[in-house]
């Protein structure tokens, strides 16, 4: 590409946004997120950080990025990421994961902990939550989710759990009924996720990018679906590599449809379609004598 090309403007855009200011955003967004940004992505960006300069008051790409990249405590990282974080989510998406999570916490009897490690706008975690009530026949299981997410707006989404009628519409009426509250009023065509559900996940932001994770562990399962999808292989396999160890040594990873784990990491081997386990697997977690089986016999009792 000549340097006419890489500078040259685009008259009909409100700002100037050239090619160099392009390749400035994949290497922040890369360096701060790890979301790796194709050349055919450029229309998107400018949209989305054209709302930025707006609401900034800024009146160049050029100023909006020399603005970030001088301030590395900058609060706008937040608002820059966030524009740059695609969020596209269902309830219940790519459904053939959750009947092997029910059987997963059926099989072990036991309390259940989970990491949604890319929770969007919360409906994956209120579905996990979901497929984890039924398993256990109660609304209030034995079970604990975190939910996270890079993307801080989602995530006030997904606390609130309110959502328009047409996100739940293809559930059964007996799940609604359950697990969700219609709205009335100036909330009709609104429905809300049950107290009960929403108390099972806690949702906090996390950067899958950054040094520390505020979560722990052992998980019994880690969601990570349709994110790493944006990182180049060398980040899925360090983030790979840093779930194997936050994970039971029975646990699943489920993945998203159109990503495959295989040739990034050898810590982990295939179980079935887009679901993963340790390739080192070593037994059961060790329980509190009693705890397992006690649990299992509740488990038949209310189901």
């Amino acid at each position: 590409m000549t340097a006419s090309k890489q500078t040259r403007p685009d008259s009909s855009k409100e700002f100037e946004f050239t090619s160099r200011d392009f390749e400035r955003v994949r290497t922040l967004i890369y360096r701060n997120a790890g979301i790796a940004l194709s050349e055919s992505k450029q229309e998107m960006v400018y949209s989305r950080l054209a709302r930025r300069l707006r609401a900034t008051g800024i009146q160049s790409f050029q100023q909006y990025l020399d603005d970030l990249e001088s301030r590395p405590d900058h609060s706008e990282w937040e608002a820059f990421t966030n524009a740059l974080t695609t969020n596209l989510t269902s309830f219940f998406r790519e459904a053939h994961h959750f009947p092997l999570l029910a059987d997963h916490a059926m099989r072990k009897g036991e309390p259940m902990s989970v990491w949604c490690a890319a929770s969007s706008t919360g409906e994956e975690p209120y579905s996990i939550a979901i497929t984890l009530c039924e398993a256990f026949g109660s609304l209030t299981p034995p079970v604990q989710i975190v939910a996270t997410d890079i993307d801080t707006n989602v995530l006030a989404t997904a606390s609130n759990g309110v959502y328009p009628m047409e996100r739940v519409e293809k559930m059964s009426p007996e799940r609604m009924k359950r697990f969700f509250l219609r709205g009335k009023g100036r909330q009709e065509g609104m429905v809300r996720v049950r107290q009960e559900l929403r108390q099972l996940i806690t949702f906090q932001p996390l950067n899958l990018l950054a040094d520390k994770w505020p979560v722990t562990g052992p998980f019994d399962a880690i969601f990570c679906r349709n994110v790493m999808i944006y990182f180049d292989k060398p980040t899925q396999g360090k983030i790979l590599s840093r779930f194997a160890p936050l994970m039971k040594p029975d646990a699943l990873l489920f993945a998203g449809h159109s990503e495959n784990f295989l040739y990034v990491s050898d810590a982990f081997k295939l179980r079935g379609k887009t679901v993963y386990e340790l390739s080192t697997h070593r037994g059961s977690a060790p329980t509190t004598p009693g705890m397992a089986g006690a649990t299992r016999n509740a488990m038949r009792s209310m189901i």
